[in-house]
């Protein structure tokens, strides 16, 4: 990958993390803000509210340290290439998900051995 490439992903991964710091911080500014309505219906369309909150804003703090992850594979020249083969991960998936650790193949085997295991666990 060239530098102008590694460039272009180092500012979408930091824009984007830009991105959902800025919403996890609405969110907890809407929790602390937040007073309890004596009115039992609109305290449960609250905290109905706040349990999706909480969910997404986690899966967005889990999202904020893959591209953290992404970002120090830029720094050590490691962006770009699969975790386990070595081999180029290509422009089309980092485009599609630029925090990816592994090429279309090892992650399709990866999510074979996965769904093998779950299946052999009944689930």
């Amino acid at each position: 990958m060239n530098a102008v490439q590694l460039a272009f992903f180092r500012q979408r991964l930091l824009n984007e993390r830009a991105e959902l710091e800025a919403h996890l911080n609405e969110v907890k500014t809407a929790i602390a803000s937040h007073e309890r309505d004596s009115d039992e219906a609109d305290q449960a369309s609250f905290e109905e509210e706040l349990r999706l909150s909480l969910r997404q804003a986690d899966r967005e703090s889990r999202l904020i340290n893959n591209i953290d992850v992404a970002l120090q594979r830029i720094e050590n020249g490691e962006y770009g290439f699969c975790e386990e083969t070595g081999e180029p991960i290509g422009l089309p998936r980092l485009l599609f998900r630029p925090t990816a650790k592994l090429c279309i193949e090892a992650k399709e085997r990866q999510e074979r051995k996965e769904h093998h295991f779950r299946k052999a666990r009944g689930e």
